[in-house]
């Protein structure tokens, strides 16, 4: 068993567990966004990271990714880790302003604005597509390409990926797909989702008749009011 202290709670937990799960375990709430049950580990969005150690030592970890040690001196919301969270938040609300999980994450660590140069519905290279893909469908159909700020997600060479089964799975975990349609003027609240126009992260071109199943859609339920129906 490893010892460790969080949040001043001394703590025992076996061998290889991470330090999001042994706080989740005593019940100190980690926010997370690339962290999915059944899938690895990742640690892009950062969301998750938390103090250890302390004084000249201390530094920020992200926890999914982080083991337990003996000894470790964990805080999970400390001034310098809320900083860091809100900075993170304000980063992905500039990118994936109409997430639904997002704008929620954002709200709940009262982010009431955010300081930098404003995007709409981009990837936020977190990972759970390409991970559903690989280690759920057994397909790796996409993958990530190029580096920094050139970063994507794509399918291998570029090319047309003939093993994908167009089975949706890379939408549904997406968080810039999932609950897009935010606004509230019907012209504008096609999200391109349910209707495979537009999917933020991969070509159209290269999954023909990619489908998603987003539940419930309110660009669609717009549509059925306009309509009449």
């Amino acid at each position: 068993m490893i010892n460790l202290t969080i949040n001043g709670l001394k703590i025992s937990v076996e061998e290889g567990t991470t330090i999001l799960e042994a706080s989740t375990f005593l019940g100190f709430p980690i926010p997370t966004l690339c962290n999915m049950e059944g899938l690895s580990p990742y640690g892009a969005c950062r969301l998750c990271v938390v103090e250890i150690e302390e004084g000249t030592n201390a530094k920020l970890v992200t926890s999914c990714t982080y083991l337990a040690e003996e000894g470790l001196k964990v805080k999970t919301a400390s001034s310098r880790v809320i900083k860091a969270r809100k900075m993170i938040l304000e980063l992905m609300l500039a990118s994936c302003p109409q997430s639904k999980i997002i704008q929620d994450l954002a709200s709940t660590h009262e982010v009431r604005q955010q300081r930098f140069k404003q995007e709409y519905e981009d990837c936020i290279l977190c990972g759970l597509c390409v991970r559903m893909c690989e280690e759920q469908m057994m397909a790796k159909a996409i993958g990530f390409r190029g580096r920094g700020e050139n970063r994507t997600v794509g399918s291998p060479f570029d090319s047309k990926s003939e093993v994908c089964r167009l089975c949706g799975g890379c939408m549904y975990v997406c968080p810039a797909c999932q609950l897009r349609c935010t606004y509230n003027e019907p012209e504008k609240a096609i999200c391109g989702g349910c209707a495979n126009l537009s999917p933020p992260c991969i070509e159209k071109e290269k999954f023909d008749d990619m489908m998603c199943y987003m539940e419930p859609c309110v660009s669609c339920e717009i549509e059925k009011f306009n309509n009449g129906g």
